[in-house]
């Protein structure tokens, strides 16, 4: 990345308009690749059915979750100012699984089509009150990150649980797939209801670049030019709440984008954490989409998740950054 940015020898603004470009072309791209074909051969019925019902929500949602992810992380990654941090850190991701797979495991999901969705939306917002109560109101980024880790210990604990008491083989089958990730057989319904949190979850984090550059200075010189500290971390909680919940709990866990993309473009906006943010928004939309595109190409041999396909990327880039942060920290 460093090579592109020195070459590209754009200013900031102009590079950011670049992956938005790119952005919306991965979209356009979404919309015409899939193991059907481009889908213009087909005509009348199928051609709708192709492209409204299968196609638009799939592009959709993966240019709303991946801009989701890569901008919280990116505002996580500024407010804690910690290169490891990430969406799931705040334990909101760890509530939106455990409210679906309770959906599952309750059998509401097979009575009632938005279970699952509206399931997730209830986990993410008592995970998020869970936190906010557990940091309490004028706790710093340290008593953010203890209180996520707690509240995503308890979820992971609890749907451990869930998956053993189960008595029902293909619920226990249909919670593992769920948590596994995926942009497919979503429809537009559960797009609707989970596209407004999001947008208001993102508009909320967008608000912090001023925040995030003046706390590159430390909090204290952050204060002196005028940041809220508690409203500022009230606003991360929040918008990284609203956003990552709402996304989880349609998509299910699709991991390691929150980390890897504002790593792929911090040097792309000259190390500024509040450019990083929209930067973030567009990669990663940029990169789902991408994925996605990928995997259904491979789809007619193998069958894989976009959960499962990001953490196979995620995880070596993981290990390459916690080694390349030792070795920084040992100079």
């Amino acid at each position: 990345m460093k090579d592109i940015s020195g070459h590209l020898g754009l200013a900031p603004s102009y590079r950011i308009a670049l992956l938005a470009a790119v952005a919306a072309l991965a979209f356009i791209l979404s919309l015409l690749v899939g193991p059907s074909g481009i889908g213009i051969e087909a005509t009348g019925e199928a051609r709708t059915l192709i492209f409204n019902e299968i196609r638009l929500p799939r592009a959709l949602l993966g240019a709303l979750v991946g801009g989701t992810l890569g901008l919280a992380g990116a505002a996580l990654q500024g407010y804690l100012r910690n290169p490891l941090a990430e969406p799931s850190l705040v334990g909101v991701s760890g509530g939106a699984a455990l409210g679906a797979v309770l959906a599952i495991q309750l059998g509401l999901s097979h009575l009632l089509a938005l279970a699952l969705p509206i399931g997730g939306l209830a986990g993410a917002a008592v995970a998020m009150l869970a936190v906010v109560a557990l940091a309490g109101a004028h706790g710093g980024p340290v008593t953010l990150i203890l209180a996520g880790l707690a509240v995503s210990s308890i979820a992971t604990a609890l749907i451990s649980l869930a998956l053993n008491l189960s008595q029902n083989p293909f619920a226990s089958v249909e919670m593992v797939f769920w948590m596994m990730g995926s942009l497919a057989d979503r429809s537009l319904l559960q797009l609707w209801i989970s596209a407004p949190l999001m947008l208001l979850g993102c508009g909320l984090l967008l608000t912090l670049a001023r925040a995030l550059d003046a706390l590159t200075l430390g909090e204290d010189a952050a204060t002196s030019l005028g940041i809220d500290l508690n409203r500022t971390r009230l606003v991360v909680i929040a918008g990284t709440a609203l956003s990552v919940g709402a996304a989880t709990a349609v998509t299910g866990i699709i991991g390691f984008v929150g980390l890897i993309v504002p790593h792929m473009l911090r040097r792309l906006v000259q190390h500024r954490p509040g450019l990083l943010l929209p930067a973030s928004l567009f990669g990663g939309a940029s990169v789902l989409l991408i994925a996605d595109v990928a995997l259904r190409l491979v789809q007619p041999w193998v069958d894989l998740r976009i959960g499962v396909l990001t953490a196979l990327i995620g995880a070596p880039f993981f290990v390459w950054l916690v080694l390349k942060t030792r070795a920084e920290m040992a100079l």
